[in-house]
């Protein structure tokens, strides 16, 4: 099984800006039409142009993307984040997963299968969670799960957004080692949970970045630990300032000729101190780019808005 894969999926959007139901627990959320007095059409013009040229790095390094229009209607100001919503696996297995947000369960469309498909790609079987929205049970993709597909290990923070049994049933589903935490921040001097797992740790094929004074519980932490370092990752702990500014939402991704890279946004970049570059810096080069409009308004970053496809291709 690979950990990394050289196709990305990115949907570009049409009316982003900030989403009041996902607010309600993203907590890295800021308005923007308010505190700047920026409409929601400039707010939707800036992600635009921070995805192209985001878009256009990835390319430039060899890695293929394969860019979604976003449509007009239904009004989904949080497509920009498709890997809330689907994952693609080698055996050419998707996962459709039930959203928190109401008006982002309408960011689920078949057309998006059929337009992989017409690429070559080959899905085999959709293994549909979007039941259990019905039962208030959520479980958001590949936001509340890191998946390290070598050791079939899923790391998964619980949270408003990720239901332990519905996480199990679908490590059971997948055939991976389920491992659970807690992880927090603090937000008006209190302790509350991260509402995705990818925004506090990134696991690549040789190092994990994890932030693990997040993680309250010690024998947790203990047990995360434990976890990667039987599986050789060299842990790289970045700090809860380091997580508000999305050091943790990174992705290893291949470009030409399967060199690795590690993506991120530039905020997350700035953030890091020079040991823990060099660190990074020892396994693969870094590409970022600017996303302060998208961070900002959407409370997500670099790794949320790549969709990593896995599925084989027609001979």
């Amino acid at each position: 099984m690979q950990q990394t894969t050289n196709t990305i999926l990115m949907v570009r959007p049409v009316n982003f800006r900030m989403n009041e139901q996902t607010a309600v627990n993203n907590y890295y959320q800021k308005d923007l039409s308010t505190s700047l007095k920026m409409t929601n059409s400039t707010i939707n013009a800036k992600a635009q142009q921070e995805f192209d040229a985001f878009v256009h790095k990835l390319q430039e390094n060899g890695v293929e993307v394969v860019v979604i229009n976003d449509t007009e209607n239904p009004n989904t100001p949080d497509s920009i984040f498709p890997n809330n919503w689907i994952s693609f696996h080698e055996n050419g297995d998707v996962g459709l997963y039930p959203m928190f947000a109401e008006n982002r369960r309408l960011e689920r469309r078949e057309d998006v299968l059929e337009q992989l498909e017409s690429k070559g790609f080959v899905i085999e079987n959709v293994i549909d969670y979007t039941g259990a929205e019905e039962f208030e049970v959520f479980l958001e993709g590949t936001g509340s799960m890191i998946l390290d597909r070598q050791n079939r290990k899923a790391y998964c923070a619980l949270s408003p957004r990720a239901d332990e049994e519905l996480f199990i049933e679908f490590c059971e589903d997948f055939e991976f080692t389920p491992v659970i935490f807690t992880a927090n921040q603090t937000v008006n001097n209190r302790r509350e949970a991260i509402y995705h797992t990818n925004v506090m740790m990134c696991v690549a094929e040789q190092f994990a970045i994890v932030c693990l004074s997040s993680i309250d519980d010690k024998k947790e932490r203990k047990n995360l630990l434990k976890h990667l370092k039987e599986n050789q990752k060299e842990v790289i702990d970045i700090t809860e300032e380091q997580v508000n500014a999305f050091a943790g939402n990174m992705l290893q991704v291949k470009g030409a000729e399967n060199q690795l890279y590690l993506v991120m946004s530039s905020s997350a970049y700035q953030s890091l101190r020079k040991d823990q570059l060099q660190k990074i810096e020892k396994y693969n080069p870094i590409i970022h780019s600017s996303l302060e409009t998208i961070e900002t308004c959407g409370g997500g970053s670099a790794r949320c808005m790549m969709a990593e496809v896995f599925l084989p291709k027609n001979k």
